[in-house]
């Protein structure tokens, strides 16, 4: 997510969070070829993704949605969030620690150069790599020689021939292989390494669909992806390509989906919740979905550190009517949320011991509000940033009345025009107040929704968030030969979230979206997003 991969949130999610030649043909792209031209482009929304787009340095659902669509990793997730194989024709392991991966022969580049075994090992060490300063490098914190002290390369990767490599973990590691679908495990071709920035503006990858031409990204506006006619895995497209246009709000892009100039929405405006059910009849879109919203509040700020940003936070959580702001501002489409994850990935619960710190207690949050006053006085206001162009000033308006209102503070919302504006702040850490937050999931397991975000030094862990037994709980977890153990282990160390409370959750949310009349085959994923390369038009 991703950052919500935090972009919606998502949520989970939260996020989930969330990719990216100078001098190779066409800026990757190759020629379009007769078939490609005599399918339409599907055009959907999106928006301007925070970094160049390297698989490894997106954490953010804009660029994530893109690199998704360029590149082609060892695992894809289906519409449940099974994964299948994409460029590995096998993954095993007798000890869930030393992992040998083939891959399929013959696969390309959309450059021409094959993808090898080395294509996945240099990728993974450039991630990883301390110097490079990616924002997936978390991911590979399991496979030996992994540093986040000095730059160290992965010793546990060893390639043995062209089509076979092998990882080694410290530690066994049952849920390796379903990580495995995530972006920063995407390989890269030789040619990205001669000029890294330049790669970002024009990614060449081996997906199943390849960008129109060099500059096809055109910042703040769009980005236009046909079809990679040498991708021949799961996921080819039905399509002509991909015309992702970047809107400045939600609203605009419902006015274009309501006229029939945009085929594909995968966020409808909040102004619309009580009415897109019935404009669009059978077009419209609520399903669940791995997203999870909330907002942080760092202990660096002031009147957030040590006891009595503990007591403050929980103060704030009770403040907030989570049902009252699904109901009026969401229409139903989000549940307030018991947890830090998501009720549709496996070992959910929604019994976790101090989850009444996310129900509405204004009595409580009053008192809890006095005893820090007690440590240190109130001085100031209270603020929640968000990107302006995310549909989100309702909700946190909403919030914000409520805690106003609970806590007799000042409390008002901080907008920013665009999301990357304000992730970049945040990713800075140079905003100066708390900040709206979320993940989508990355792949389908529990600790995609903690580990990325909450353990210390992870890379979305915006909030600088460290607890040791957190920490623990979460290694201990991942260890598990038995999922259902490992899962008692992550229950376990939300418990420890519920008391810190590094974040505020709010809401699990549906994706809500809706389609054209001028296309079919419209299915969303498990994750939110849209199965493009399944959707035909005409």
């Amino acid at each position: 997510m991703k950052i919500n991969r935090l972009g919606i949130a998502a949520i989970a999610l939260a996020a989930v969070g969330a990719l990216t030649l100078s001098g190779c043909a066409g800026g990757g792209a190759a020629t379009p070829t007769a078939s490609s031209n005599a399918k339409a482009i599907i055009t959907t929304n999106g928006s301007e993704p925070q970094n160049p787009l390297v698989p490894t340095n997106i954490n953010e659902v804009g660029g994530g949605k893109i690199v998704d669509a360029v590149f082609a990793g060892l695992v894809y997730y289906d519409a449940k969030g099974a994964p299948i194989n994409d460029a590995a024709d096998s993954i095993k392991s007798d000890d869930n620690k030393t992992f040998t991966i083939k891959i399929k022969s013959g696969l390309k580049f959309t450059n021409d150069e094959p993808v090898t075994s080395s294509s996945f090992v240099d990728a993974w060490q450039y991630g990883a790599l301390l110097s490079n300063a990616q924002l997936g490098s978390y991911f590979f914190e399991n496979i030996e020689g992994f540093s986040y002290d000095e730059d160290s390369p992965l010793t546990g990767l060893k390639v043995v021939d062209d089509t076979t490599f092998t990882v080694t973990l410290t530690d066994a590691l049952s849920d390796f292989p379903l990580r495995l679908g995530y972006s920063a495990f995407y390989p890269l071709p030789a040619a990205a390494f001669k000029d890294i920035a330049a790669f970002g503006e024009n990614p060449i990858g081996n997906g199943p669909y390849m960008l129109a031409a060099k500059g096809a990204w055109k910042h703040n506006e769009k980005i236009d992806l046909v079809v990679n006619p040498a991708y021949d895995g799961g996921r080819k497209a039905k399509n002509g390509g991909l015309s992702i246009i970047f809107y400045a709000n939600q609203g605009a892009a419902y006015s274009d989906l309501l006229a029939n100039n945009l085929d594909v929405l995968d966020a409808i405006p909040d102004s619309a919740y009580g009415t897109y059910e019935k404009d669009l009849g059978d077009r419209a879109v609520n399903q669940p979905s791995a997203v999870f919203q909330s907002f942080t509040i760092p202990a660096r700020l002031a009147h957030f550190d040590g006891e009595e940003g503990t007591l403050r936070r929980a103060a704030i959580s009770m403040a907030i009517n989570r049902d009252e702001i699904t109901k009026i501002i969401f229409s139903g489409t989000r549940t307030p949320a018991s947890d830090f994850t998501s009720p549709v990935i496996d070992g959910w619960s929604d019994k976790l011991k101090g989850a009444d710190v996310l129900e509405f207690n204004a009595k409580q949050a009053k008192k809890l509000w006095a005893e820090a006053d007690a440590i240190s006085p109130w001085t100031g206001s209270f603020q929640i940033a968000y990107n302006a162009d995310g549909g989100h000033q309702g909700w946190v308006d909403a919030a914000m009345n409520s805690i106003k209102n609970t806590l007799g503070i000042d409390a008002s919302g901080a907008p920013y025009p665009t999301f990357k504006e304000a992730r970049t702040l945040i990713t800075d850490r140079t905003i100066q107040t708390a900040f709206r937050t979320g993940w989508q999931a990355d792949y389908p397991g529990l600790f995609n929704f903690l580990g990325p975000i909450y353990a210390t030094k992870a890379s979305s862990n915006d909030g600088d968030y460290s607890n040791p037994k957190f920490d623990a709980l979460l290694k201990k977890g991942s260890t598990e030969s038995d999922l259902a153990a490992a899962n008692k282990d992550f229950q376990a160390a939300q418990e420890i979230l519920l008391q810190d409370l590094p974040a505020i959750p709010l809401w699990y949310a549906n994706v809500t979206g809706g389609y054209g009349t001028s296309v079919q085959n419209v299915k969303f994923g498990w994750n939110s997003v849209p199965i493009y390369n399944e959707i035909t038009k005409g």
